[in-house]
């Protein structure tokens, strides 16, 4: 009973102007950043690894290489603060979680395209 009222409450703040978002893909996430009194947007292009469902509290892991150092960016779904996300690849994978993307680095971490 309870979690059927926390959806209805839940239910205006879920957004339906998302892409199909897929394990493997590359994407950019556009993050709104404040600095002080001035906002701007912030892009982050990296490999999904990672997504959890948990209804408005969906999250996605993406992973990028920034100066021979990984990192990686938790973003929930809803959140108002991304503005926007594009795909800019698809990949082609077998898995739910790229974690062992983790232990890869350089050709080895490339992955195929999806057709």
């Amino acid at each position: 009973m309870q979690h059927v009222a926390l959806t209805k409450i839940a239910q205006p703040q879920v957004r339906t102007d998302l892409p199909v978002l897929r394990i493997g893909d590359t994407i950019k996430v556009h993050v709104k950043i404040r600095e002080g009194e001035k906002e701007r947007i912030q892009v982050f292009e990296g490999t999904l690894i990672a997504r959890k469902n948990k209804g408005i509290s969906t999250t996605i892991t993406v992973r990028k290489i920034s100066f021979g150092t990984g990192v990686e960016r938790i973003f929930p779904l809803n959140s108002p603060t991304i503005d926007r996300f594009d795909v800019v690849r698809t990949g082609f994978v077998r898995r739910a979680k790229l974690y062992y993307l983790r232990a890869l680095k350089g050709k080895a971490a490339r992955l195929k395209e999806r057709d």
